[in-house]
């Protein structure tokens, strides 16, 4: 299925194609990765995390608590934190207190650290991986990360602005619907299925991974 068939869809059910685009994403630059902190990324790691399975609007109300009582989430910190810290917090009703979610920041800081050995920082690892090759990072985040398969790594990507797809039901339904997909999003053989479909529609319209995989979203009745 060419794209244009989707963008069409999508904009006659959003109304037009002025109203369409006013709802897209619009990618920052690939150097903002760079500018972005360690300790931002650990942040936005753990706060997706914690919404995975949980109602988001809690986590984002209580967000500027979670700031305070992982002491900025500097990755260095968190990467040898001992035991004892993350059993206190484990106690504190400032945060919601899940144990297991917990203790993923200091394997996730111990994952960013790694990077920031090898690549000076994180940042400058996401930005050298390729929006073409999004399935193979997605798998990467699953092997090296904590808490961090299914949507959350998608959703992290998204939000550290990093130009990626997200796999929505309403996205999966238009891959299937085009026969594009036949496997599910959660084996290698899907989740390269639905990569090599934006890569296609990527080469033919130019625009951003993240438009596409909004623009899809829109073009079914959901």
């Amino acid at each position: 299925m060419r794209f244009s068939e989707i963008h069409e869809r999508a904009i006659a059910r959003k109304g037009g194609v002025e109203e369409l685009d006013a709802r897209l994403p619009t990618p920052p630059p690939a150097s903002a990765l760079e500018q972005r902190s360690d300790d931002r990324y650990l942040a936005e790691m753990t706060c997706c995390v914690f919404k995975a399975g949980f109602v988001w609007r809690v986590i984002d109300k209580k967000w500027p608590d979670f700031e305070v009582a992982f002491h900025g989430f500097v990755p260095a910190y968190w990467q040898q934190v001992p035991p004892d810290v993350l059993e206190t917090l484990a106690c504190d009703e400032r945060i919601v207190r899940n144990l297991q979610k917990i203790r993923t920041v200091p394997e996730n800081a111990r994952m960013i650290m790694d990077k920031v050995h090898t690549h000076g920082s994180f940042g400058a690892f996401l930005r050298q991986w390729p929006s073409s090759d999004q399935a193979g990072l997605l798998l990467w985040f699953k092997r090296h990360g904590s808490r961090l398969g299914g949507n959350s790594a998608q959703y992290f990507l998204r939000r550290v602005g990093w130009d990626g797809f997200i796999m929505s039901n309403d996205v999966i339904q238009v891959l299937r619907q085009a026969k594009l997909l036949d496997a599910s999003t959660s084996s290698k053989k899907g989740l390269y299925q639905v990569q090599e479909a934006f890569n296609a529609w990527h080469e033919e319209t130019g625009l951003p991974y993240s438009q596409l995989s909004r623009i899809t979203s829109y073009s079914i009745d959901g």
